[in-house]
């Protein structure tokens, strides 16, 4: 039978001695039982290697992180770092408004400040200011130019230096570069031509 007992007709003492014999396998398995509930789970990989699923969390919470501190870097830089830095200018001149009163005397130097630098149509100082900035602005030290006649054209649209005398005295590589690219443009548009042209 499925209890491990003889079916059928059985004396009582055959029946004591199998009862004896279950109660003691039972005790014997007593050990197992008590094993098997303390133990863990173990998880194995296709491959049938034991996996640490605690580490594996940890690793997957440390990709997460990082993709996330990423994905926040890849943001800040999408906005534009110039604009970023307005919009934290914006924040602190907000901040520094709200700690000021809200009446404005005429003692306020930001506020005067701020009107001196606005400009005003039909100010007669305004053209003066201006031309006194661009002057400043001048004399700071400028690189010099070349200020010749136009220069022959390069593949990089580089403007030659302000020491160059004029003289071309490349090997022809550019022209030929630009001679090839027009001819293939131009049998290109031929060619469509052509193609179009019973249309």
């Amino acid at each position: 039978m499925l209890s491990g007992v003889k079916a059928g007709l059985v004396s009582a003492d055959v029946l004591r001695r199998e009862q004896q014999e279950l109660r003691r396998q039972e005790r014997n398995n007593k050990h197992l039982e008590e094993e098997s509930r303390r133990s863990e789970t173990v998880f194995r990989d296709k491959l049938g290697r034991k996996r640490d699923l605690a580490q594996e969390r940890l690793e997957q919470k440390q990709k997460a992180e990082a993709k996330s501190e990423r994905e926040e870097q890849y943001a800040k830089w999408g906005k534009g770092l110039a604009q970023g830095r307005q919009q934290q200018q914006n924040v602190e001149d907000a901040m520094k408004e709200m700690q000021k009163p809200l009446a404005r005397y005429i003692d306020d130097a930001d506020l005067d400040r701020m009107l001196r630098e606005q400009e005003r149509d039909g100010d007669p100082m305004a053209e003066f200011i201006k031309k006194r900035k661009a002057k400043e602005s001048r004399e700071k030290k400028e690189k010099p130019r070349y200020n010749g006649p136009a220069p022959p054209l390069n593949r990089f649209n580089i403007w030659p230096g302000h020491r160059w005398d004029g003289v071309d005295r490349s090997n022809g590589f550019e022209q030929q570069r630009f001679a090839r690219l027009a001819n293939r443009k131009a049998v290109q548009e031929l060619a469509y031509k052509w193609s179009v042209e019973d249309m």
